[in-house]
């Protein structure tokens, strides 16, 4: 999830005022949004069938949707969550002519890796270069880059990196970049008490723990990350399914000390990781989105990080937790729409 909870200056927030996205004429600027489809269904679909890709180190399992022609748009999932977080949103997206790609990330579903010898790092520069590989390999120029809590630190690192990649952001939380000296500084108690889990990931018995029981921690994490979102144990199970690929708890661990800095990097991501490190701006066409109800990054108006985003962009704050697209997914994908039909 997010390295900042409620400490925003932590991934270098800065003021200025939030530019409109013009471009995009969203209706619903900056008021906040109550959605009627926060209920999921009783009998959750499954995205299927699961295709796979080999792409830069791995074999990617992915989900699409829409006309081969379609605009293109790539939708990232969290932790602890996978692909369905976009059941809902997918389908609506796909109909009104999108080619929807959604893939597992590295170490969930079916995604694996070529080489066994490849190193299991999960640090930010990693994750985003799979999906430009992802996007080479399924020969896409460009496309809408959408994410939420992993993906949206991806999305953002793409837009700032790879604009010429990029069609347009939605980042839900805004602008996210894992500040490693940042988080060695404590935080106050009350907020240091949201971040169990990735001081429980730093130790040999936290890894150990999260071998054992990914599901019931999982699912701790569902309830206070999106603490008015009811879903039911068959939402839950079919995301959980996702949790068995082996490589799943290497990813995680890695991801999380690595933030912190219990962890090391791996020298082929080096020099992105120094480009990240000066938190570039992003100039593309960007929607950021909070949820009111986000157990991990409360909402607020999106001034702070306004900076960061040097072309058009539009904040949102929606009747949602933390798994946006999954809570409210028509908001959601109407947000998405606004930026693949502004092209």
């Amino acid at each position: 999830m997010s390295e900042e909870p409620v400490n925003r200056q932590r991934r270098f927030l800065l003021g200025g005022a939030a530019a409109s996205l013009a471009a995009v004429e969203l209706a619903f600027m900056s008021s906040t949004v109550h959605a009627a489809d926060a209920v999921p269904a009783a009998k959750p679909r499954k995205l299927e069938p699961i295709r796979q890709i080999k792409a830069g180190e791995l074999d990617v399992g992915y989900y699409e949707a829409g006309p081969a022609d379609g605009i293109p748009v790539l939708l990232m999932h969290g932790y602890p969550y996978d692909i369905h977080s976009y059941a809902e949103v997918a389908p609506l997206l796909a109909a009104r002519g999108c080619r929807v790609i959604v893939p597992h990330l590295r170490g969930h579903g079916t995604t694996r890796f070529l080489d066994s010898a490849n190193p299991r790092s999960a640090q930010q520069a990693a994750v985003a270069l799979d999906q430009i590989a992802l996007l080479d390999a399924l020969k896409i120029d460009r496309a809408v880059i959408v994410g939420y809590d992993w993906g949206a630190r991806t999305g953002c690192i793409i837009a700032a990196l790879w604009p010429e990649r990029c069609i347009g952001l939605l980042s839900v939380n805004g602008y996210i970049m894992t500040n490693r000296p940042g988080n060695k500084l404590p935080l106050p108690a009350k907020v240091e008490l949201g971040w169990w889990y990735q001081y429980y990931f730093a130790t040999e018995r936290g890894r150990l723990g999260l071998e054992a029981n990914r599901r019931d921690i999982a699912r701790i994490l569902w309830t206070t990350n999106s603490p008015k979102w009811a879903y039911d144990d068959a939402t839950f199970e079919r995301t959980a399914a996702s949790f068995d690929n082996p490589d799943y708890v290497q990813i995680v661990i890695h991801n999380y000390r690595w933030r912190l800095g219990l962890a090391d990097g791996f020298a082929q991501y080096e020099e992105y990781e120094k480009r990240l490190a000066a938190f570039p701006t992003i100039k593309v066409p960007a929607i950021t989105m909070d949820g009111d109800s986000d157990g991990v990054v409360p909402a607020t108006d999106g001034k702070a990080y306004a900076a960061k985003f040097t072309g058009p962009r539009t904040h949102l704050v929606v009747n949602a937790g933390h798994n946006v697209p999954q809570e409210t997914p028509q908001v959601f994908a109407d947000a998405v729409w606004k930026l693949a039909s502004a092209t």
